[in-house]
């Protein structure tokens, strides 16, 4: 009589939380570190939102320190509209956790959105500490245009250091403002040939980063035409991408006057407001623009104004407003081309 095979009955069908076994398995440490990469090649704060709402293992290793200390500018790039307690919340967790970022981002809000100039102006000096050359930059503005006083508390040797140190790390905005600091005696004792030589340099410095990005893509647009390294001005150039912290500050002021009579600089790409009537300097030549900076002037000089520059007759016969006249940029030195002045 022939023995019956016993026969394994099938398994069951795994479950989820089965299936999910793999993933539980893995070690923290090896967790945080995938979470860390994704963090910091974020290109949007949602890359990190999706994340988080995953899971509950994930919602608490997505805000590990270390993590949030490596997240990409663009991964903090939160929107003037979308701004909240959380976004605030998230903002401060990064900035906790040492990111140079976070400090410089949230510094800047809190300095010209919220009005607390003390706690924002202390964030960017945290950033600045650590050789975060946009935050040196921008402190830079702040002592020469007063911002957040009167026009009594402007420091131009402080702005004229500030920006001696954010030049030293490659800003080229810095580098061409201490040019015009040192050509004109604004704020150090005037040694045109070390202005112009510094000039020089920072047109140098932004023709190197057009020859890349047109190497980089094949878009003709990137051609760096127009390119005089002797300009005052420097090379035409294709409007560099704004850092995400400027494109806040354009959202939210918006049309730029909130009803105080405060302007916002004239160039596209910085967002900056006035915190104080005619705290900015104005163009005498045709007084329709203004400028919290030399190196937003000369930015926008190449790829706006000089096109729309008409001189008018109020302007040509003299300004009496604004706390920062005086401040001359004459052009016309070899690249053919005259910049309006700055009063």
């Amino acid at each position: 009589m022939r023995k019956k095979q016993k026969t394994t009955p099938p398994s069951p069908p795994r479950t989820n939380a089965e299936e999910s076994d793999l993933f539980d398995d893995l070690p923290d440490d090896l967790v945080v570190f995938i979470l860390c990469k994704v963090s910091s090649s974020a290109s949007s704060p949602s890359d990190l939102i999706s994340i988080l709402i995953t899971c509950k293992r994930l919602n608490r290793l997505g805000v590990h320190p270390l993590v949030l200390s490596k997240a990409s500018p663009k991964a903090l790039a939160v929107r003037a509209k979308k701004w909240s307690e959380s976004a605030h919340r998230f903002l401060r967790l990064c900035v906790n956790s040492g990111n140079i970022e976070a400090s410089y981002t949230l510094g800047m809000i809190r300095f010209y959105c919220l009005q607390n100039r003390g706690s924002g102006a202390s964030l960017m000096a945290k950033a600045a500490i650590k050789t975060h050359a946009p935050a040196l930059y921008s402190l830079a503005v702040i002592q020469f245009n007063g911002s957040g006083g009167s026009k009594n508390d402007k420091n131009l040797k402080a702005g004229v250091a500030l920006c001696a140190r954010a030049a030293f790390l490659g800003h080229v905005d810095a580098l061409r403002e201490l040019g015009h600091c040192l050509q004109d005696g604004y704020g150090v004792r005037q040694n045109v040939s070390e202005g112009r030589r510094l000039l020089v340099q920072a047109n140098t410095r932004e023709l190197a980063s057009v020859l890349r990005a047109r190497s980089a893509s094949p878009d003709p647009s990137l051609n760096g035409s127009g390119c005089g390294l002797l300009s005052d001005f420097g090379c035409d150039v294709v409007e560099p991408e704004t850092h995400p912290v400027n494109t806040f500050l354009k959202e939210w002021f918006g049309s730029g006057c909130d009803g105080s009579g405060l302007r916002m600089c004239s160039h596209v790409g910085c967002g900056r407001p006035e915190t104080r009537p005619h705290e900015f300097r104005r163009c005498s030549v045709c007084g329709a623009v203004n400028y919290c900076s030399r190196g937003c002037q000369a930015l926008d000089w190449k790829l706006r104004h000089k096109m729309e520059c008409v001189p008018m007759e109020r302007w040509l016969e003299g300004n009496n407003g604004g706390d920062n006249g005086g401040v001359g940029v004459g052009g016309g030195d070899g690249g053919g081309e005259e910049e309006g002045e700055l009063n």
